[in-house]
């Protein structure tokens, strides 16, 4: 799948090239999200001070384990954004799934520091519409 410019049908853009440009969102969200979790993990790993000190929470690691979390998911969101824009067919999926997996993560580590987690959910939401909105497109 190339990234083109949207053709007109009748005054109407095809599905197609909403799912192109759904793809091209996603790509360039998914780079974003990544360039996010390295700074993040990179944050948590020099035991940055934004981060709260939580007494009881389920979900408790330390700061510098949640800070190799993040820096991996955050390499991972950056390759499989690049393979989106480059147009290769497994990255939509690997994209999707590793979205969803990132918007769980988040959500664990919410209490830790709710901006910037929440930031980073609603990125993963607008990955899953746009990937999700490519698959839904028929190929021409």
């Amino acid at each position: 799948m190339a990234v083109h410019a949207p053709q007109r049908v009748g005054g109407r853009t095809t599905d197609s090239d909403r799912g192109a440009r759904g793809a091209a969102f996603a790509g360039v969200i998914l780079l974003v999200g990544g360039v996010f979790g390295v700074l993040q993990g990179a944050s948590a790993i020099g035991h940055s001070t934004p981060y709260a000190s939580l007494v009881t929470y389920t979900y408790r690691f330390s700061i510098t384990s949640w800070g190799w979390i993040h820096l991996a998911i955050g390499v991972a969101l950056l390759v499989v954004g690049a393979c989106v824009l480059l147009g290769m067919p497994w990255a939509r999926f690997v994209g999707i799934g590793l979205a969803s997996v990132s918007m769980a993560m988040q959500f664990i580590f919410l209490p830790y520091y709710p901006a910037w987690a929440l930031v980073a959910i609603a990125l993963d939401i607008a990955v899953l519409w746009g990937l999700l909105m490519q698959a839904s497109a028929p190929d021409n």
